[in-house]
């Protein structure tokens, strides 16, 4: 087992990861920007290193400088958490070539698993049910992406390779404004991911989303944990997570969940993952694997017991999995509802000095978060100050202990989305199940 990781991340993922470390014994290293020199990590971790000012370009994102925090402190390895450079292959790459161990796949798989044209090709190999599409990238040739799109039916959307998170995509309705659309989407990745490489897929109207939680070890060994349903999204950003995903049979868990083993297996993926699909009329369309913990994991971790980052942790080190399929079993449900600073009618970011501050408990609740009475959510980064989970023995459960966590939550001096929360928590159509991704910014929207 490793002697000492390096925390490439901040906030409630990095307390987290320190967490996970401490159970196993392994020293932190805490890297942080100027502007974070007070979080819950970086005063709890064994050493503390300032990697840059404020804006994340000049520290989260410099990898020099975290590469120089690791070798400074004498690290063997570096755990990137999620967002930042956790789906970076170039930094994945700098970090083995500079002599530590990255926490996560395989420089190469990550690469793949970015490029979402290789992705495709790589889960249509493996049996992975996926979107109607051009299989493959689309050429300059009009009337034969033409032909493509009648053969797929419209609407279609158009998509970047190397795009993501509801970035570089067009919905096209018409053979009038398809040589259009795919000119202008290819001009765009180029510009904001240095790929202009598109394809087409036939654009589901009314999904959800529900994706698939998987880990694997560099012995060949793949499980999956099930899925999650994620549909509750604003402008692709999730709001609320669950697991189960409401509705979906144990077969259809073990039918997809199988091929997304198999999956990591042919293509020899290390580490945790997630399969993302999107779900109508009963059938599962892979879109693109996220190669890094999910923000949402917890939900996963509430109903199996898996320790999905302390996994991370001991694949990275060579050890096998701790686990076997037939070992995992799925027990209640679980909710998530992420905690931002941000006014719940307008949305915009509302940074600040926290004056009170009181965590719910109780029977099944479990708070992620790095914030504390005192603390100043800085306006530099992502507006997510935490995460409340609770699990039940059933959805119903799950949803009471929920609204009772959010009832007895109190964060005082900044706005949160809390509110937001409660009235979803109280909407007959999300109390129901099943809601698609639209429904929240149609909700907002009436």
């Amino acid at each position: 087992m490793f002697d000492k990781i390096l925390i490439a991340n901040r906030g409630e993922i990095a307390l987290r990861i320190l967490r996970a470390c401490r159970e196993l014994g392994i020293k932190t290293v805490a890297v942080h920007s100027e502007a974070d020199r007070d979080l819950m990590h970086v005063r709890l971790a064994d050493e503390s290193v300032c990697i840059g000012p404020p804006p994340s370009t000049e520290s989260y994102l410099n990898i020099p400088a975290i590469i120089s925090a690791a070798e400074v402190t004498d690290a063997v390895a570096i755990h990137p958490g999620y967002g930042f450079l956790s789906e970076n292959a170039d930094f994945a790459e700098r970090v083995e070539e500079s002599g530590f161990v990255f926490i996560g796949p395989r420089p190469a798989t990550i690469r793949m698993m970015g490029d979402k044209v290789a992705a495709i090709e790589a889960m249509q190999q493996a049996g992975v049910p996926c979107v109607p599409g051009s299989g493959g990238p689309l050429g300059n040739d009009d009337s034969e992406n033409l032909r493509i799109a009648r053969e797929i039916g419209y609407p279609v959307i158009i998509k970047a390779a190397g795009g993501g998170g509801g970035r570089g995509m067009r919905v096209v309705h018409s053979e009038a404004a398809l040589p259009g659309a795919i000119a202008l989407t290819r001009s765009e990745a180029a510009a904001a991911f240095g790929n202009d490489t598109v394809y087409m897929e036939k654009f589901l109207e009314n999904p959800r989303h529900v994706e698939f939680q998987v880990l694997a070890d560099e012995h060949g060994n793949a499980i999956h944990l099930g899925e999650r349903d994620c549909s509750m999204q604003r402008r692709h950003q999730k709001v609320i997570e669950e697991a189960p995903a409401p509705g979906i049979t144990m077969e259809q868990r073990r039918r997809i969940g199988e091929r997304c083993a198999q999956a990591c297996r042919d293509i020899g993926y290390r580490g945790a993952g997630t399969f993302e699909f999107l779900y109508e009329d009963g059938e599962f369309y892979f879109i693109e694997m996220n190669t890094r913990v999910q923000v949402e994991h917890p939900v996963t971790e509430m109903i199996t017991g898996v320790d999905i980052v302390r996994e991370q942790i001991r694949i990275a080190a060579g050890e096998p999995l701790a686990y076997r399929q037939e070992d995992i079993t799925w027990r209640g449900h679980a909710v998530e509802c992420r905690i931002n600073a941000e006014d719940p009618e307008t949305f915009l970011p509302s940074p600040g000095r926290i004056e009170t501050l009181h965590v719910p408990g109780g029977p099944g609740i479990r708070v992620d978060s790095h914030i504390y009475a005192g603390y100043t959510v800085p306006p530099y980064y992502d507006s997510m100050i935490g995460k409340l989970i609770a699990h039940g023995d059933s959805r119903a459960s799950a949803l009471a202990r929920m609204r009772t966590a959010l009832s007895e939550a109190v964060i005082e001096g900044i706005r949160t989305n809390i509110p937001l929360h409660q009235r979803l928590l109280a909407d007959a159509s999300f109390q129901a199940g099943g809601t698609n991704i639209h429904y929240l910014e149609k909700l907002l929207e009436g």
